[in-house]
């Protein structure tokens, strides 16, 4: 057939079982995507809940220890 009549005739198709690893290939891809961005929203989530937690702590340490004052007279 000439060359210029070549793109009248359609393509074979590939093959099924190329265009199911292609998918698998896809799919597997964005999962692999989706767990990394949960991931970093994990770790973000994390960092700010410590840093509020620290904070937490310093002020604590500079309360008053009540409970101290309480349990002193049982020793």
């Amino acid at each position: 057939m000439p060359e210029e009549f070549q793109h009248l005739i359609p393509k074979r198709p590939p093959p099924p079982a190329d265009i199911f690893a292609v998918y698998q290939a896809t799919r597997e891809f964005y999962r692999e995507v989706e767990y990394r961005q949960e991931f970093e929203s994990y770790c973000e989530w994390y960092r700010a809940t410590a840093d509020s937690h620290r904070k937490e702590y310093q002020k604590m340490q500079s309360d008053i220890n009540i409970w101290g004052w309480f349990n002193r007279g049982k020793r």
